[in-house]
């Protein structure tokens, strides 16, 4: 066996750490629609356990599966293949559909005369997407999955709390 150059190592390929495997549940609700809204999210990695919640004084349901989806995503320090399971249909089917990167393509528009709804948090959502290697999966809510329950309850704590700030993004 001849042994290999300087330059013939260097094209081995390299050594990657292995990526962190997280598993996320998330969920948004909103007392009215629009109204005060909250949003909560579990994330596991191995025995390690971190619950995030936050809230707007006015906003919608669905900024607020969104914003379940962007705060977890957020939270991870280093690049993770994450499972993201949430009820909401709306956030399952943007991405996996495609139809959030195509609005983007189009300008953020749905079609020729409708815009899409939401685009600040969808732009936040495919960067993130882009960082990170996610499946959506969507669970049926309120069936007796406890994390998805839970984060039901985060989320609605969330958007009871007093002095919510405003969501700036929200445009009634």
């Amino acid at each position: 066996m001849v042994p290999l150059k300087k330059k013939e190592q260097d094209l081995k390929m390299p050594v990657t750490k292995p990526v962190k495997q997280v598993k996320i549940y998330t969920d948004g609700a909103c007392l009215g629609n629009p109204g005060p809204g909250g949003y909560g999210a579990v994330l596991l990695y191995g025995t390690l356990r971190k619950e995030l919640f936050g809230g707007f004084c006015l906003t919608t349901n669905n900024r607020m599966e969104l914003m379940g989806a962007i705060a977890a995503l957020q939270s991870l320090k280093t690049i993770c293949e994450v499972t993201l399971l949430t009820d909401s249909q709306y956030v399952v089917n943007g991405i996996n559909k495609g139809w959030a990167r195509r609005w983007r393509q189009q300008g953020w528009m749905r079609n020729k005369t409708e815009k899409a709804v939401n685009p600040d948090l969808w732009e936040l959502l495919l960067n993130l997407c882009e960082r990170h290697q996610v499946t959506f999966v969507w669970v049926r809510g309120h069936a007796g999955d406890p994390e998805n329950e839970h984060c039901d309850e985060l989320s609605k704590q969330a958007a009871m709390a007093k002095d919510l700030p405003v969501d700036k993004g929200y445009l009634p």
